[in-house]
């Protein structure tokens, strides 16, 4: 049953990310990697769980995608994937938000 539930949240992590390709500025749809969007992906996420942003009851939750672009730029550091400039990133979080209806497309 595990492995089902694995196998869902891949496909989900890939659609997520021809979402997000698709949208992204002409000049950064081939820049990164598919494995580089999962690591993407992976970080946002942690940063949704460590933040708590996802569990507060309100209605309205105030997301601030710069402090999220900046999070994942730093970790990717830190963990040595790559430096990326977090403005480059805004797209793909602005992207993965749009992608689940947590922000409305522009």
């Amino acid at each position: 049953m595990q492995s089902d539930e694995f196998a869902m949240d891949d496909l989900d992590d890939e659609k997520t990310i021809q979402y997000i390709r698709e949208r992204l500025p002409q000049e950064l749809k081939e820049k990164f990697s598919d494995d580089e969007f999962y690591y993407f992906l992976d970080t946002i996420y942690d940063y949704y769980d460590k933040s708590g942003i996802l569990d507060s009851n309100d209605e309205y939750i105030d997301i601030d995608i710069e402090k999220i672009a900046e999070f994942v730029a730093k970790e990717a550091k830190k963990n040595k994937i790559g430096e990326y400039d977090p403005q480059e990133l805004y797209f793909i979080i602005e992207g993965e938000l749009a992608y689940n209806g947590v922000i409305d497309e522009e």
